[in-house]
């Protein structure tokens, strides 16, 4: 069996080296091909990076990014299309919804080389992001795809995708958290916080940073924290903030982008998480933490839907009163995003099927 895999942000390399390691571990006789198509520049992304996670190093990287979307998305699909022409792998395996992941699901369906979609089935049903497009794109031109969820197997019932292509593999991201864990590393300037129990918070998405009413709305619930907020800020959510004459309270106590282990440490040890990320959320929850998103909506619904999670939007009351309840809620189910198998199961699957053009 060989596999391409194509990613282009830090948290793919982390899903796709769940994976990575089980196909070592378990498949000997397979290759992959790792592919960074280079969307996201990421300063963390150094050889510590790889040597720390255990990450394998890209065989291919591709350089693009920097450009809008339909300019990243145009040109990985060119360089794409000729590197999967002369590799013909079995599979190509795409994850999330990145623009990496539409460009490489669409050059490998031009190609007629069958797509894995790892996380299909997710939806916002807002279309306004661009990730609900690569979501629902890449998973109507896939010829397999592993769900995370009963509710995303369900999304792409209703929209006309037969049984035949739906897997249920669980969340490699469990995978993660349950590999890395252990892993775990506080922060060296976490000590001159002086912060005892506090919320951790991140922002980072564009509907957020790019609307200063939405930021504003977000700072002024900040502002109303029992806890103290610590912030790892984004490079452009600061350059947003500065560009919109905006100021942080003094609730919130600013630190730098932080590693994926110390971020690990400080989900782990938190009270209470504030975000807008997909993957933090759930992050929180394999952590035991309640969770509140800065959004109107999530993909990630049954989080909400077991009060695991609080959507809050941008609205300052809704976020001061989200962060009290989460503050108390108790236990939520466990076992919503499977086992920890979750890499064992797509390679079990794609080993034991035969592609088909």
């Amino acid at each position: 069996m060989k596999l391409l895999t194509v990613i282009g942000a830090r948290p793919q390399f982390i899903k796709a080296a769940t994976v990575s390691r089980a196909l070592a571990e378990h498949f000997p006789g397979a290759r992959e091909i790792l592919v960074h198509t280079g969307q996201h520049y990421d300063a963390n992304m150094s050889d510590v990076f790889f040597d720390e996670l255990e990450i394998p190093r890209p065989d291919h990287h591709l350089g693009i990014g920097g450009g809008s979307h339909g300019q990243n998305t145009g040109r990985m699909l060119e360089k794409l299309d000729a590197l999967m022409a002369a590799e013909q792998p079995d599979w190509i395996l795409v994850y999330g919804d990145t623009d990496s992941t539409l460009a490489g699901a669409l050059a490998a369906a031009k190609l007629h080389i069958p797509v894995a979609h790892v996380e299909a089935g997710l939806r916002s049903f807002n279309r306004r992001m661009p990730e609900e497009i690569n979501r629902i794109l890449t998973d109507h031109v896939a010829d397999m795809l592993f769900v995370p969820t009963q509710v995303a197997r369900t999304n792409l019932r209703n929209e006309g995708i037969g049984d035949a292509k739906i897997h249920m593999a669980g969340d490699v991201m469990y995978d993660a958290a349950l590999h890395y864990r252990t892993r775990a590393r506080q922060p060296q300037w976490f000590s001159q916080l002086g912060a005892g129990a506090f919320a951790l918070c991140t922002i980072h998405r564009a509907e957020n940073t790019d609307d200063p009413d939405r930021m504003r709305g977000i700072l002024a619930g900040l502002a109303q924290s029992r806890l103290p907020v610590v912030l790892p800020l984004h490079p452009r959510t600061r350059k947003q903030l500065a560009q919109h004459g905006l100021e942080l309270p003094d609730t919130v106590r600013v630190v730098d982008p932080v590693g994926y282990l110390e971020m690990v440490w400080l989900e782990s040890h938190c009270d209470l998480v504030v975000t807008d990320s997909g993957g933090v959320q759930k992050e929180a929850y394999f952590h035991g933490k309640p969770c509140v998103t800065l959004r109107d909506e999530t993909e990630w619904v049954e989080l909400v839907e077991v009060g695991a999670n609080v959507l809050a939007g941008a609205d300052p009351a809704q976020i001061r009163s989200a962060m009290e309840r989460a503050g108390s809620l108790g236990d939520t189910p466990k076992g919503l995003y499977g086992q920890g198998d979750s890499a064992m199961n797509i390679l079990s699957r794609l080993a034991g099927v035969t592609p088909t053009a």
